[in-house]
């Protein structure tokens, strides 16, 4: 029987994001919606559960495909929205997921602003946007925003 395990992950559009992860062997499931941390992380922002299988894909293969995917390296007006972070669930994995960030760093010219914080609390994105890019691969969206981070994972990871 094989083991899963789960990190949040948030970024960009998390109908982008969820099309990224549901791409990557070894993840079994993406749960997309919003996640809440707690300081001024605790509002709501746009974000995946990603499930996984570390036997197939690491934690820091994982991170570093999220780091590639949305833009961890720059501020914006929407970052309340669009949160740039690593969300854990254990005082264990916030270590590593730091360890990672940091040896992730030298293949950024900019300094990555993701931030990891603890998991607080999860709410699931309306049912007619679960699944969004399998269900409108061929939406202007999709063919835009979704389909160029799939390319990039398809070569690079």
């Amino acid at each position: 029987m094989k083991i899963t395990t789960k990190i949040g992950l948030g970024g960009g559009c998390h109908w982008c994001t969820e099309a990224v992860f549901q791409a990557v062997k070894g993840v079994e499931n993406v749960e997309q919606g919003y996640i809440a941390s707690e300081g001024d992380a605790r509002e709501f922002s746009e974000a995946v559960i990603v499930h996984f299988h570390p036997e197939i894909v690491s934690s820091e293969d994982l991170i570093r495909i999220h780091l590639h995917t949305h833009n961890s390296t720059s501020d914006h007006s929407f970052r309340k929205k669009y949160r740039s972070a690593v969300y854990y669930f254990s005082s264990e994995d916030e270590k590593v997921v730091k360890k990672i960030l940091e040896k992730l760093q030298p293949e950024f010219e900019k300094k990555i602003i993701t931030e990891v914080l603890p998991f607080k609390e999860f709410k699931p994105s309306r049912e007619s946007l679960q699944n969004y890019y399998r269900k409108n691969p061929d939406a202007p969206f999709c063919k835009r925003f979704i389909e160029p981070k799939l390319k990039k994972v398809k070569n690079y990871f």
